[in-house]
């Protein structure tokens, strides 16, 4: 087992990660002082694989336990299921100290830290990321939100966690697909900030989709300790962690485009080999550190082109970023692997271009 300290201004916590650690979250939680109730916010699919071991674990420590369990997918993070898990809340008697326990991927992170942030001005989070997407990206940070209409994230808050427990045990109940998509993560974080992990990832892609125990505790450490160091830095995305969004300004608008039909690992994979298409035409990056980003990909498992889906919406749904300043998108573009540039100088004739194969 291994930890990672997030260490900010009166919101410093510690992303445990190692096999075996979910059934420890009820002394863990009572280690760091709290007691009396404890909410736990699942999905259905996860509830029936993990939400009964981790209840044991908080009753054995004393905790009346509150599970809510939600439909899987990200239709299911709205408004209108925040509202239902309010009520819930409400009708559960839940304190200002009461902790709630996002269990599940990074939907679920996403759903219960936003009620977390939102309900009685903000009640303590504790994030337990069952996928592999939400171990090394999501459930640290502090982001938490919900979508609206096709818009991802687009109704959202800052708030940290009070503790990260990555139990790796619980990836190897994910699908191939599923596995794949928390990957293109996992690469990201090599390919923006430490080329010897983006070699090890080269050299152990194998062993890590076989799940051996050690690769996947190596990987998940190695992608929060590159997150937790910018979060620590740029706690609120105001300059340096616009770098996290390697691939996402165009993934997350295939994403929507697509209906979310595609999984956001799956659109970043895209994003990314897009976004190294551009840098490459546009002289900031080598032939070579495009192709070997393509080719890690590609052996991931994850698809390199856009879907079957219009490049002209996809064009459109980019102008609704997040990040848009003054009508120009900021793009994160390599400039070799490790080593990233963010500018809004990118010509969107050359985006639209690369997106077509042209």
């Amino acid at each position: 087992m291994r930890e990672v300290h997030v260490n900010l201004t009166g919101r410093s916590y510690t992303v445990a990660i190692g096999a075996g650690l979910l059934p420890e979250t009820g002394k863990r939680l009572k280690d760091s002082g709290f007691s009396g109730k404890a909410v736990i916010i699942t999905d259905a699919t996860v509830r029936e694989l993990y939400a009964d071991s981790l209840a044991q674990s908080l009753t054995g420590e004393g905790f009346n336990v509150t599970t809510l369990a939600v439909p899987p997918g990200e239709e299911n993070k709205s408004l209108q299921t925040a509202g239902h898990l309010y009520e819930r809340l409400t009708d559960a008697r839940v304190e200002r100290g009461t902790p709630i326990l996002a269990l599940g991927g990074g939907v679920i992170g996403d759903l219960a830290g936003f009620v977390a942030a939102t309900y009685l001005r903000g009640v303590p989070l504790v994030q337990l990321p069952t996928t592999l997407l939400a171990q090394v990206d999501s459930s640290v940070g502090g982001k938490v939100a919900v979508d609206h209409g096709r818009l991802k994230n687009m109704v959202g808050a800052f708030y940290q966690p009070r503790l990260v427990i990555a139990d790796t045990d619980t990836l190897r109940t994910l699908s191939e697909e599923e596995f794949a998509s928390g990957l293109a993560e996992v690469i990201k974080s090599a390919a923006i900030q430490d080329e010897r992990f983006f070699q090890y990832l080269e050299a152990n892609l194998e062993r890590i989709k076989a799940r051996d125990g050690d690769a996947l505790e190596e990987i998940v450490y190695r992608s929060v300790k590159i997150k937790a160091a910018v979060v620590v830095q740029d706690e609120l995305d105001l300059g340096l962690r616009n770098i996290l969004n390697y691939g996402h300004t165009i993934g997350h608008a295939v994403e929507s485009v697509s209906g979310f039909a595609l999984k956001h690992g799956q659109a970043v994979a895209v994003g990314m080999v897009a976004a190294a298409g551009i840098a490459q035409e546009m002289g900031m990056l080598a032939e070579g550190d495009a192709a070997r980003l393509r080719s890690l990909i590609e052996r991931a498992g994850l698809p390199v082109e856009i879907p079957a889906v219009p490049v002209e919406d996809v064009m459109k749904m980019m102008r609704h970023d997040k990040k848009i300043r003054e009508n120009r998108i900021k793009f994160v573009l390599l400039k070799s692997i490790g080593n990233v540039a963010i500018t809004d100088e990118v010509d969107l004739s050359l985006v639209e271009q690369v997106l077509a194969g042209k």
